[in-house]
């Protein structure tokens, strides 16, 4: 076994693991991915354990709506990202990626207020994570189709071979697949 035996990912494709389907079924993936990342960094957020000198605290005084619709709008970005990518390749994990990225996200926003660019970077930040994962999942169907087109000439050229070598009249052409 070789080290490129470890990362073939041919037997992994007959999991059905990309997610096709029609537009509205990505849309509510999404929405819901968003809305369970958000809501469980909220929850996080209202509830303390233990003394906040000690660590993350709890939701700062004032009103917090407009740090959820910021979030929730970093959310439909992020997931979408990453089901867009994962409805034409593999992608490991879209969904608890989105979600941990939305929780810890929405759960520092509302334990330190921080202002606008800071709020604005750390949701660059989010979507530039799952832009990165999705190029690695990229990446990997690109190279698994290339060594499928490699292995498919390489098994056409040795038909090709097999049959000149049986006396068999079968065209050059032909046997490598090109009209």
């Amino acid at each position: 076994m070789t080290f490129e035996d470890l990362f073939d990912i041919d037997d992994v494709e007959d999991n059905n693991d990309v997610r096709p389907g029609p537009w509205w079924r990505h849309t509510l993936w999404t929405v819901g991915v968003t809305a369970f990342g958000v809501g469980l960094g909220w929850a996080g957020a209202s509830s303390s354990i233990g003394e906040s000198e000690f660590g993350l605290p709890a939701v700062a005084p004032g009103p917090f709506g407009e740090y959820l619709v910021a979030w929730t709008v970093i959310g439909l970005l992020t997931a979408g990202v990453l089901r867009a990518t994962a409805a034409r390749v593999l992608v490991y994990i879209p969904g608890q990626i989105a979600a941990v990225l939305l929780l810890v996200g929405t759960r520092l926003s509302l334990g330190w207020r921080p202002e606008l660019p800071v709020l604005a970077a750390m949701g660059t930040a989010c979507v530039a994570v799952a832009a990165l994962w999705s190029a690695f999942a990229l990446r990997g169907a690109v190279k698994a189709a290339r060594q499928r087109a490699e292995r498919r000439r390489v098994r056409d050229e040795d038909a090709a071979r097999t049959a000149a070598a049986d006396g068999g009249a079968v065209r050059d052409e032909d046997a490598v697949g090109r009209p």
